[in-house]
């Protein structure tokens, strides 16, 4: 009776925690299975604190679920075997971590049965990414410009390709699925002339067979861009990027058949350093004041715009004149000059339909035409180009005329810097305006992708004075003063040169007018 007793109790113990006990057994199960694994793996892969707090997580997780379903089971003693059996059934498995991934495979020398000593390179890390985009953008009904840098030497000693690939959204209203990828290839354009460092720029063109998202359902581009075996030759590693969504009715394709939002548009460079807010606010004034009511302008802030520069420009862009884009986080990518060519190429694709014309030119350069000319009229007469250059005056950023002696504080850059070089036979750097929608890529100097023509003939037409270092210079520039028309510096001839000095009044109104007194007390 007593063994019967025994048996009985043991059966009613067992049957009240079978679940339990199995839950139990296939954690210790999977405990030491981990305990195998972990002897197998090689020294140099090692697991980091957070792995360790997650499986402690999970396990701490599975004694909780041990817990409560030890005390449902206290008050369902009296439950039938067969409703213990449903409700152990019932009872969710717990959730497991998933698999570490499997280590790389190491290759170890050895010695072949010739003799030789077999060597073995083991690869480790990736020392540039294959494609880091900053934009992308439509350039009419069917095709698209991917802006982005990629890995120089990878595009310089292989050649890697780009496939393009549109994907269309379900439509709510018609109740159609998805439709079938359309894909064409993506044709690259490199318009940085080989001056990228560990990253130079790639365009990337994506011209399909037929017009995309006509209905305005939504869609996707894809970008999947092939390595094709650059760095590897036994890996063609083909990264899969998401370019640009279109949400449904986002898309407005007026856009690319009708007028311009603004006459002129301006493309900035990357601002770096610390830059001096008084030039910044000379430089913005004038240009306001040269382009007129139908202008915008850019600015691309790559660690230049501090605060006292943000003042000088913020009644701007509270006026809409201005839009300033924090481009900082493109300094973690060693491009040239701050990716100055992506920055401007990414200004070109986002903003080539709002503008008739756009210029590219810099912060200490100042535009400038003839006194019986108008920017409007300079332009109708080179409207048959779709590009043109602009040539330079250059200005000296020390020389000054002894009549501002002593009141050099209160004048403007443009005022007492009026020393002009006029060395012959010198090849000197131009900047250009375009008009953009004939555009497939730009440089800083000029484009060489556009579809139409370009002159360089434009002298005496338009021009730009250009005060070279004066923009990161946080002192009185004036550091001799002259009292005559022509003197040699440096060995250099210079001409004394007022066209600008005799505007500064004009402008100073201006900007009175414009935002009042919000800048009067900027200082260098």
């Amino acid at each position: 009776m007593a063994k019967e007793r025994e048996k009985k109790l043991f059966t009613t113990l067992f049957g009240s925690y079978a679940a339990e006990l199995k839950l139990l057994i296939t954690t210790l199960l999977l405990l030491c299975t981990v305990a195998t694994f972990l002897q197998f793996i090689p020294s140099r892969f090692t697991i980091s604190a957070s792995d360790l707090r997650f499986c402690i997580s999970r396990v701490s997780t599975s004694q909780t679920l041990l817990n409560t379903t030890t005390n449902t089971n206290t008050n369902t003693n009296n439950l039938t075997v067969t409703e213990k059996l449903s409700t152990v059934t019932s009872t969710p498995p717990p959730n497991l971590p998933p698999p570490p991934p499997s280590p790389p495979l190491v290759q170890t020398e050895h010695v072949t049965e010739n003799g030789i000593i077999k060597r073995a390179f083991n690869p480790y890390g990736s020392a540039a990414y294959n494609f880091i985009t900053m934009g992308a953008y439509r350039g009419g009904l069917n095709t698209f410009a991917i802006i982005g840098i990629a890995s120089k030497p990878l595009h310089l000693y292989s050649k890697p390709t780009y496939e393009c690939e549109w994907i269309s959204d379900t439509d709510a209203d018609t109740n159609v699925g998805v439709r079938d990828p359309v894909t064409t290839v993506g044709y690259k354009i490199l318009p940085d002339w080989g001056y990228g460092r560990v990253y130079t720029v790639v365009i990337v063109n994506c011209t399909f067979p037929k017009p995309l998202n006509t209905d305005n359902s939504g869609g996707k581009l894809i970008l999947n861009a092939a390595t094709s075996g650059g760095g590897d030759t036994s890996l063609n590693i083909t990264d899969r990027i998401e370019a640009l969504t279109e949400p449904k009715n986002s898309v407005d394709f007026n856009i690319f058949t009708s007028k311009p939002k603004y006459d002129y548009f301006y493309c900035g460079s990357s601002l770096y350093g610390n830059l001096n807010p008084q030039r910044v606010r000379e430089w913005i004034a004038y240009h306001v004041k040269f382009f007129g009511p139908s202008s915008h302008f850019v600015i691309h802030d790559a660690g230049g715009v501090h605060e006292e520069v943000y003042e000088v420009l913020k009644p701007w862009i509270e006026l809409g004149y201005v839009t300033l884009q924090d481009i900082r986080d493109q300094e973690r990518f060693d491009g040239y000059y701050h990716n100055q060519f992506m920055v401007v190429n990414d200004c070109l694709h986002r903003y080539k339909f709002m503008a008739k014309w756009m210029f590219f030119f810099d912060v200490d350069e100042y535009i400038y035409v003839p006194p019986k000319s108008t920017i409007k009229s300079v332009l109708d007469s080179l409207s048959e180009y779709n590009q043109f250059t602009i040539e330079q005056m250059p200005m000296n950023a020390k020389l000054c005329h002894s009549a501002d002696y002593g009141k050099t504080y209160r004048k403007w850059g443009i005022e007492k810097l009026v020393y002009k070089d006029v060395k012959k036979g010198i090849r000197r750097d131009r900047k250009y305006a375009v008009q953009p929608r004939s555009l497939f890529a730009t440089g800083v100097h000029m484009s060489q992708n556009l579809d139409g023509k370009t002159t360089h003939k434009t002298e005496g037409r338009i021009k730009y004075f250009h005060y070279h270092g004066t923009i990161a210079q946080r002192r009185e520039s004036c550091k001799m003063f002259l009292n005559s028309t022509a003197t040699t510096y440096d060995k250099t001839p210079y001409e004394l040169d007022t066209t600008l000095r005799d505007l500064a009044g004009v402008i100073k109104k201006f900007e009175q007018k414009m935002i009042g007194n919000k800048v009067q007390k900027t200082r260098l």
